[in-house]
């Protein structure tokens, strides 16, 4: 029972309406109920003080001729200055953005304040009434009664507060009038009675009707603000939210920060799992993300797996590390979806305002560079921005812009590196390595423009690019000679890769057999769920398909039982060691015995020495690749390698 008692008590004063029977509401939707009464009430406020300021003034006038002159003097410039400086302060406080949230504490403060203003004039009747001639009562009973109406008017969106406001007010008049005997005064305090009466009813029901047009404003909007699928705001409420804290910045100073998340491995579990299972997902990291932050705040998805927080009214920084921190910590354990155990991490960059930016433009790029850097350096990590990652972020903007035209300006070339078959002795064929040869940065490696090509959707048209100039050029090779082209998880992601392949093979005019595509380990977890098919319909076409830098990944036996594999490419990290570490040795041997089982043939790649070579010849490994046979060399330099006899006079058994 004390339980109950204390609940509702506690609603009672935080202006919940479903105390007085209204519709009842969740603590989100009641925070937005009270910042919206919150509003109006300070709209009002500004006129109500100065009414205040005014009443108090006539009423020290009106009782200059009382005994009670001097306390009455001293009550008027109290309550005016009073009024006057709260009056001030409330219009600063309109010139702030209206939160979207106000917290229960604050409407305790405005029920505090509004029962110590009521009681101030709730005084006035006790105090002066009795002793005033017949015009300083008409003027104070003409007062109370405007008091009453005025502040039934200011809280009529809050009933408790219009309670506690009008209380003390009724309470006095009640003594004040209760005194008399004349009948006129009992006359007053039975209309007094009356029209207070009046007043509440007009409150309560106002205060309904306005919680009830809120509420249907509120879900409203959620149609345009809120993310169908999570149920958080989506990219258009946040940057609203973000726009109202740039206000509150500049307006009061009021520091803030951001925190963009990004969350790791998630396209491996849509395409492994499927659509239904990424949507679930995403679903229960929602739940988790919003569980981690504070009552007012609340977490934004703004893109596919994106998710952003604004922390108003920053204290410190250690704040936004904290929640940031909770948001790492929520992915610990697994996620149970469609009776699987799936594991997830996200990686959180953070900006703080205006330390590092004060437009919506720059907060957001920087909070970018911030979260880029935390990806890079691995799943789980936090990095506030720093001056050095704005850096990163321009440089990688202009390469990602200069990237976009290299193909129209002929920046883009191949170069081969050639497979040496070990039992004929002889070039069987070249892997074609993407080189962009940048104006003014000079020779760009591909580990620094192809993750740009793949986020940006570029590696499509540069993809095809290096599918068809291999092929032309593969049209000028004696016909023994095949060409191995290394193909990304975004191009095996694009279902018309098919087509492009199919329509190169013909435009040169050169046989599908001709052609091998090479794919990572790395590649098939990311992407399983639709290489299997488009493998499938490369070796009905023709085309070879090995596996590259085989070891490396996870499931590589289940990829070699279920995948059209011709070959696989042993990761050059095991030839390196294979001569030193008798673990490496084991393996490499393994493998080729496995490969010849499953009559699969076996490419060793970054042979660099002798030893290697003779090594890999005494083991019957298929071919070799490495600076050892040849280091890339142009279009040019193939013919040039295929028409001497050297390599074969030196590699020789």
């Amino acid at each position: 029972m004390r339980t109950q008692l204390t609940t509702y008590f506690a609603r009672l004063f935080a202006g919940d309406l479903s105390a007085f029977g209204g519709p009842a509401t969740d603590e989100a939707l009641a925070g937005h109920i009270r910042a919206e009464q919150m509003s109006l009430v300070l709209g009002y406020s500004v006129g109500i003080m100065l009414a205040n300021a005014c009443n108090a003034a006539v009423l020290a006038i009106a009782l200059w001729q009382s005994p009670d002159r001097a306390f009455a003097l001293i009550w008027a410039v109290t309550v005016a200055g009073a009024a006057i400086a709260f009056g001030v302060q409330s219009h600063a406080s309109r010139r702030i953005t209206k939160p979207q949230f106000v917290s229960r504490r604050a409407v305790h403060r405005l029920v505090r304040n509004a029962f110590v203003l009521g009681a101030v004039w709730g005084i006035v009747p006790v105090a002066f009434f009795a002793d005033a001639d017949t015009g300083g009562k008409l003027v104070i009973t003409c007062l109370c009664s405007g008091m009453l109406a005025g502040g039934a008017f200011a809280f009529a969106t809050i009933p408790i507060a219009a309670i506690a406001f009008t209380a003390p007010l009724f309470l006095g008049i009640a003594i004040c009038l209760g005194r008399s005997n004349d009948v006129a005064y009992l006359l007053i305090a039975s209309l007094v009675a009356v029209y207070g009466t009046v007043l509440l009813r007009a409150v309560f029901v106002n205060s309904f009707s306005f919680a009830r047009r809120v509420i249907r404003q509120v879900e409203a909007e959620r149609t345009v603000r809120q993310d169908p699928l999570t149920h958080l705001p989506n990219r258009f409420a946040f940057n609203e939210t973000l726009d109202a804290a740039l206000k509150r910045l500049a307006l009061s100073g009021e520091e803030f920060a951001v925190l963009l998340l990004d969350l790791d491995r998630f396209k491996e579990v849509n395409d492994k799992f499927g659509h239904p299972a990424g949507d679930e997902f995403l679903v229960q990291v929602a739940s988790r993300l919003q569980r981690c932050t504070r009552a007012a705040e609340h977490v934004a998805r703004i893109g596919g797996d994106e998710f952003a927080l604004v922390m108003a009214n920053l204290a410190r920084p250690e704040d936004a590390l904290e929640i940031a921190e909770r948001f790492v910590a929520s992915f610990a354990e697994p996620f149970p979806i469609e009776g699987r155990q799936i594991v997830g991490a996200t990686s959180v960059g953070i900006v703080l305002a205006p330390r590092d930016g004060n437009t919506a433009l720059d907060v957001m790029k920087n909070a970018d560079a911030a979260l880029y850097r935390a990806k890079k350096a691995g799943p789980g990590t936090v990095c506030f921005f720093e001056v050095s990652d704005d850096r990163v972020s321009r440089d990688r903007k202009a390469l990602q812009s200069d990237l976009e035209g290299a193909i129209s300006r002929d920046e883009l070339f191949l170069a081969f590196q050639p497979f040496l078959d070990l039992a004929e002795n002889r070039i069987t064929g070249f892997e074609a390595l993407l080189r962009w040869q940048h104006p003014s940065r000079g020779l760009v490696p591909p580990s620094e423009f192809i993750p740009i090509a793949e986020e940006t959707g570029l590696i499509h048209e540069i993809g095809e690019w290096v599918i068809r100039r291999a092929c032309a050029t593969l049209a000028d090779w004696p016909e023994e000679i095949r060409v191995a082209v290394n193909f990304s998880a975004a191009q095996f992601h694009n279902t018309g890769i098919l087509q492009t392949i199919v329509q190169a093979l013909a435009d040169a005019k050169v046989s599908p057999s001709r052609l091998e595509v090479e794919i990572t380990e790395s590649m098939l977890l990311s992407k399983y769920g639709s290489a299997a098919s488009i493998l499938n319909a490369l070796l009905q076409l023709g085309v070879t398909v090995a596996l590259d830098d085989f070891g490396t990944g996870f499931s590589s036996l289940t990829y070699l039982r279920k995948l059209p594999f011709s070959r696989i490419k042993i990761d050059q990290s095991f030839i390196s060691d294979m001569l030193v570490q008798p673990d490496c040795a084991a393996i490499v041997k393994s493998v080729i015995s496995l490969a010849r089982d499953l009559r699969i043939a076996v490419v060793a790649e970054g042979v660099e020495t002798a030893d290697q070579l003779e090594y890999l010849r005494q083991i019957s490994c298929d071919e070799v690749q490495g600076y050892l046979i040849s280091r890339p060399v142009s279009a040019d330099g193939v013919l040039a390698l295929l028409d001497t006899k050297k390599l074969v006079a030196t590699y020789a058994a």
